[in-house]
């Protein structure tokens, strides 16, 4: 396998930062944000519809409704919490459908059948506050972890909510009680640490996941646009000035998108998207000597994180290597057993080398860790076909 392949389509698609040790000692240079976009390369961009941040928390009458009929009966502000919380996920699991792709405003989403974590996170700040709860968004600091889509590699972070019942100055509490309301709940990620993040950087996060599925489209105008009001709004998301970094390369911008990659590690030196992501660039402009040693330190880093060998193993899957996948899927096993894309990816490249009962075997294991009834229902469809064969 040539190990260019596993970063030549690098793209964030949700957005959270990652912190590895670091790979370089000391940071580069911030530059000022506004000599790094390159609006003449897009002409037509502010023509793009962008959704205004009132337009992304905006709830219409029928939810407002939502939430008055759930919290109406209740008089203490807890159980109005514990009570529109389980509404929430009682709805969600009724009519939503997990989705990743699906980057949608806070009252589409709460009308709609589909809905990623961000989308459900933001409608349910929109509706707690309606309720006049206190909300905190929280990041969710996770090892890196890759899925695929259209041909891409696709960085996937997570956020989460804390929920608080609003404090009344003239009662002493001698304890509160908050909620923690998370739409993708992982036994795995309980203790990793977390911190409180901004409506502002929730709203750059949509903006930077919508880009990214504008780059997916190859709408490289509105995927400008995006990436561009992401960073108006948080200047030192260094997640997206990568996404933008790719924008750029992607249209042989390649001056601007070295610009963006190295802005990105002067924000997060310790960035290992934005090191593969550069040392790609070296290789299309000749400079291979600095792209591999960029890649030793960025393989270096990686080997012990079994999404990265997830990654490679579905890339070796796109290329009917089967035994490089078998590989790489055990090697991801052996770091971590709980996690069901594992077991779903050995379970395909047995199915493909013709072991049926090999692969009957790991989609059973991958059916018992899966996270949602979505995922449950896949391989249960997937093992039903197997026993029919």
């Amino acid at each position: 396998m040539q190990r260019f392949s596993s970063i030549q389509n690098v793209l964030i698609s949700f957005i959270i930062l990652i912190f590895f040790s670091a790979c370089q000692s000391t940071a580069l240079p911030i530059r000022s944000a506004e000599n790094l976009l390159y609006d003449q390369g897009y002409l037509g961009f502010s023509q793009i519809n962008i959704e205004s941040e009132q337009q992304v928390f905006h709830l219409d009458q029928a939810a407002k409704e939502f939430v008055a009929s759930t919290i109406g009966a209740k008089i203490n502000k807890l159980d109005q919490m514990e009570a529109l919380v389980k509404a929430i996920f009682d709805r969600s699991e009724l009519n939503l459908l997990y989705q990743g792709d699906a980057n949608t405003i806070a009252n589409d989403t709460f009308h709609s059948q589909a809905a990623n974590c961000l989308s459900m996170s933001i409608m349910t700040y929109a509706l707690a506050t309606e309720a006049g709860f206190d909300v905190d968004f929280q990041e969710i600091m996770i090892p890196e972890y890759w899925t695929r889509r259209a041909g891409f590699s696709l960085l996937n972070g997570h956020v989460n909510l804390k929920m608080l019942a609003p404090h009344d100055p003239n009662v002493f509490v001698f304890s509160s009680r908050a909620y923690q309301v998370d739409f993708d709940p992982q036994s795995s990620r309980r203790g990793l640490p977390k911190k409180v993040v901004s409506k502002k950087a929730i709203l750059s996060m949509f903006y930077n996941n919508k880009g990214a599925d504008a780059v997916l489209r190859k709408d490289y105008l509105s995927a400008y646009a995006y990436f561009r009001a992401a960073l108006v709004v948080k200047p030192h998301f260094h997640s997206a000035w990568i996404n933008l970094g790719i924008l750029y390369r992607l249209n042989n911008y390649y001056p601007q998108a070295e610009s963006a990659y190295q802005h990105a590690l002067a924000i997060n030196s310790d960035s290992l998207t934005a090191m593969e992501n550069l040392a790609y660039l070296y290789t299309v402009t000749g400079r291979n000597a600095e792209a591999a040693e960029i890649l030793a330190k960025v393989e270096s880093q990686r080997n012990n994180n079994p999404y990265y060998h997830v990654n490679l193993g579905e890339q070796e899957m796109e290329q009917k290597h089967w035994d490089q996948a078998l590989e790489h899927f055990r090697r991801a096993l052996a770091l971590d057993r709980d996690k069901h894309e594992v077991y779903f990816g050995l379970a395909r490249a047995y199915f493909e080398i013709g072991e049926l009962q090999q692969s009957k075997r790991y989609l059973k294991q991958a059916k018992n860790k899966a996270r949602n009834k979505r995922d449950e229902q896949r391989y249960q469809s997937k093992l039903e076909f197997l026993s029919s064969l």
